[in-house]
């Protein structure tokens, strides 16, 4: 399993996770939703304390995921297949252009 802490500037929005079964789930942390109802990472995806799941990584964290000549430097950097779209983001958006990025979480981090 693996997952990555989403931050909306440098506030804790929540974390997305990749099941063992291939599937995404992403959850707002709960004192995000408290705190920041109305401040949504993607109009997708309104704040709210229920996860969203998926077969599939939702499109809004494809689009954080680079394209084209950026994306061939990181697959050949990270050795990360093209097709590994969770690999893809817990490697290369720590530092997104825009407000949200994703840090990955160590499995021994775990609690």
């Amino acid at each position: 399993m693996r997952q990555g802490n989403v931050y909306y500037k440098d506030t804790l929005a929540g974390s997305i996770i990749e099941t063992a079964e291939g599937d995404y789930v992403f959850t707002y942390d709960a004192s995000y939703v408290t705190q920041y109802s109305k401040q949504f990472i993607t109009f997708s995806m309104p704040v709210r304390i229920e996860p969203y799941t998926s077969d599939r990584l939702f499109p809004f964290f494809e689009g954080l995921i680079p394209e084209g000549w950026l994306l061939e430097i990181a697959t050949k950097n990270w050795k990360i297949k093209a097709n590994d779209r969770m690999g893809l983001l817990l490697a290369c958006c720590q530092n997104c252009i825009g407000a949200v990025s994703v840090v990955p979480i160590k499995e021994n981090d775990e609690a």
